[in-house]
Order: C-alpha cells, then sequence, then structure tokens
C-alpha cells in the first residue's frame, strides 16, 4: 500500500511538473514559418520573434521588405496569443515543443468568429517549401491581370521582381494594393504569398508561354480565377476620374465630432485660407494604412508651408468609443498629428451618404485636395503604397507637384 501511495504521489508529482512547463512555454526567439489551413489551399506565412527575455518578447509578420509589428504577446497555461491591434484580431493557440496550432480570429465580427486554422513551425524562414525544378519562364516586370469573378470581373496590374527562382511584388487595383507579395517559381509555376494582420491572400499560376499565365487569387473567402498578359505599358483607370463632386457643387462640406467628441468641419480656424488634403479612410483598411504611414511624416515636414490634413475615418462599428479605441491605435502606431474624425460605419455606401456633395466614394482610402479658398481640385482614390514600386514613386511625385501648385496660389 505504501508503495502505491508512493507512486501515486510521483505520478501527481511529475503532473503537475508537465502543467508547470507547459504553462511556462514561451514562443522561441527566431523565425516562425506559419501555414494557414483553407479547405482546398494552403497560404503560408513568415514571422519572427526578437527579444531578449520572455517579457521583452515582441512578434513581427514579414512580407517581403516589410515588417508589421503586433501587439504583446500573452499566455494562459499551454496557450498564446499574439494581437494584431491594428485590425481587431489575434492569433491565438496552443503552444509546444516549438510548434503552435491555432486560429487567426477576428474579434470585431457581427457574428462570433470561428477563426481560420494555422499551424507554425520554429525555425523555418522559408515562406514556400524549396523546389528543385529551374525556372523555365519569368514573371519579372510588369503584367495586365484579368479577375475573372463572374460576380465583379476587375482588371489589376501586376509588379514583379525576379531573381533565380525568388519572387517579390505586388498586384494594384483601383483601390489600392495587395501589399508585399514573395514567393518562388519552379518550372512552368510560379506561387506568391503575403499577411499582415488583415487577410492572407495566396496567387499562384502556371505559365502559357513567356507572356502569359493562368491561375488564382486566393483569399479564405474565394478563389478567383486570373488571367496575365506582360505588357510594359500596363495601368490602371485614372485615379483622378473614379470620384468627384456633383455638378453644382464646388466645395465640400461636413461636420464630425473628433476623439474628444467636438465637431469638427472644414469653417474652422486652423483650415480656413489652407489648403487642405482630406482623407477618407478606416483603420481596418491596409491601404488606409500605408497612407497613412505616408502622410503623418510628410505633414510634419510640411505643415509650417500653410497645410492641413484632416482625416474622416469610417469604422466597423457605428460607435463613437468603439472608434475612438481603434482610432487611437492608429495614431500611435504611426505618430499622426493632424486631427483624425469619426464619420460613421464603414463601406463606400455609408461614405457617399456622409459626403453627398461627392458623386460617391469608389474605395478606401480617397484622398480630396481642396485649395485656399475651400474649393476641391482634385479627388485621388486609392492608394498605391511602397510594395508597388515606381507606381508609389510617381504618386509622391504628383502628389507633391499637386500641393506644391496650390500652395503657391494667391
Amino acid at each position: 500500500m505504501k508503495n502505491i501511495r508512493c507512486l501515486i504521489a510521483g505520478v501527481v508529482v511529475t503532473l503537475l511538473l508537465i502543467s508547470c512547463n507547459s504553462g511556462n512555454s514561451t514562443l522561441k526567439e527566431g523565425v516562425w514559418r506559419g501555414v494557414f489551413d483553407l479547405e482546398s489551399n494552403e497560404i503560408p506565412f513568415i514571422f519572427e520573434v526578437k527579444g531578449s527575455s520572455p517579457d521583452s518578447l515582441s512578434v513581427s509578420l514579414i512580407n517581403g521588405e516589410e515588417r508589421f509589428p503586433l501587439g504583446k504577446i500573452t499566455y494562459r497555461n499551454d496557450s498564446v496569443t499574439i494581437p494584431v491591434d491594428l485590425y481587431d484580431a489575434v492569433l491565438t493557440g496552443k503552444l509546444l515543443d516549438n510548434r503552435i496550432d491555432g486560429r487567426f480570429i477576428r474579434l470585431t465580427a457581427e457574428k462570433p468568429d470561428k477563426g481560420i486554422p494555422f499551424k507554425a513551425q520554429w525555425g523555418q524562414s522559408q515562406r514556400f517549401l524549396t523546389v528543385a525544378e529551374i525556372p523555365q519562364f519569368s514573371l519579372g516586370g510588369t503584367w495586365d491581370i484579368e479577375m475573372l469573378n463572374p460576380d465583379h470581373p476587375n482588371h489589376t496590374v501586376g509588379i514583379f521582381e525576379q531573381r533565380e527562382n525568388l519572387l517579390t511584388g505586388s498586384i494594384l487595383t483601383n483601390s489600392g494594393d495587395y501589399r508585399f507579395l514573395e514567393g518562388v517559381v519552379y518550372g512552368k509555376r510560379f506561387q506568391l504569398s503575403a499577411f499582415s494582420g488583415s487577410s492572407p491572400y495566396l496567387v499562384e499560376g502556371e505559365f502559357t508561354s513567356d507572356s502569359t499565365f493562368v491561375g488564382a487569387f486566393v483569399t479564405p473567402r474565394r478563389s478567383v480565377k486570373i488571367e496575365g498578359r506582360r505588357n510594359p505599358s500596363a495601368a490602371l483607370a485614372d485615379p483622378y476620374g473614379l470620384s468627384a463632386l456633383k455638378e453644382g457643387f464646388t466645395t465640400l462640406d461636413f461636420s464630425f465630432p473628433n476623439l474628444d467628441g467636438n465637431p469638427v468641419s472644414l469653417a474652422d480656424s486652423r483650415y480656413k485660407g489652407k489648403v487642405v488634403i482630406v482623407s477618407i479612410l478606416g483603420s481596418w483598411c491596409p491601404n488606409c494604412l500605408d497612407e497613412a504611414a505616408f502622410l503623418s511624416p510628410w505633414y510634419k515636414e510640411n505643415r509650417k508651408r500653410g497645410v492641413e490634413i484632416l482625416g474622416l475615418a469610417f469604422e466597423r462599428k457605428n460607435d463613437f468609443d468603439f472608434a475612438k479605441r481603434t482610432l487611437t491605435r492608429l495614431i500611435e502606431r504611426f505618430d499622426i498629428q493632424y486631427q483624425i474624425l469619426f464619420a460613421g460605419q464603414s463601406g463606400t455606401d455609408s461614405a457617399s451618404k456622409a459626403l453627398p456633395a461627392l458623386n460617391g466614394i469608389a474605395a478606401f482610402p480617397t484622398t480630396i485636395f481642396i485649395d485656399k479658398k475651400g474649393a476641391v481640385r482634385k479627388v485621388h482614390t486609392g492608394f498605391s503604397g511602397p510594395a508597388t514600386g515606381k507606381f508609389y514613386e510617381d504618386f509622391k511625385g504628383e502628389f507633391n507637384r499637386l500641393v506644391d501648385t496650390l500652395l503657391v496660389e494667391e
């Protein structure tokens, strides 16, 4: 009997030690490879853990040149949770032996979100597993890409760089771009993916010649057939021609609360007699984050020239306290020093109703340029971020030339 009691005591101690060890498990510093497990596809992503101690560990998603920092890691027993603060989402799951088995869950979904299942493994840095097959074609260059969605066919532009079998690049639409895609080419096939906290993307295809391919654009919600054709002059519709003032209007009139709850309008003294850039945005919108990353330092350098920026934010919920929380995170992330107002719930219809002088808002972000007299001079739809290379540089040049022109006017 004594031996049995000793055996039972030993088992209990062992279980307690296992429980304590699992509760103290932490993410191992270094590079991790994750894979979102969809019904018919897998979308790989890469993240890096850094820090000198468990309490100081930080996580960043990696996409090409991009490093997108996530929130503070928390642990509970054998589980780990990594907040994706700007998108009100989390990566959460069981942590064991330098592996995570978990889900990507959106916290602000209208219905309880079951999440997207994923697995991650420490020590793997290759986004796509190595394929020894030598590329027969190159995806490098600029392409016309048709998204063959039966309900909403869409013309896009792809811009890619290929070094041996490694790929980087992005796909541009009239609302913005799909950020930093990264992948591989092998034989006649290619694959690229990206995940920067919002939605994972997968682009895969097969060359039918050196200047054409067929493939698919995959997200957790759908898979759309695509066709590509090499075209050095590939371009989208004029971004200044998609939204405009309605006939008979010359100015923009609105009043929305700032994050202190005080109403703000273009008639306020802060904006009168100045060139004003109005950014229509949402903290949930990846291209809006790219625009904020550009506008915030630009404003600090140029505000003394007589120019102001005013953000009109349309958030996931039509709730001021919720919007204040999400927009405060946005402001802190990019050190934004211009005012951002809460204008209503997200959606192009909602934004169009809130600004009836415009013939409609086609996409987020939309940027409106107003001269010193208060007249709307240009409306720009979408934003081509740094992942788009020359398109981003072209936009910055156009932006600065337009503002310079408005500033020198009497």
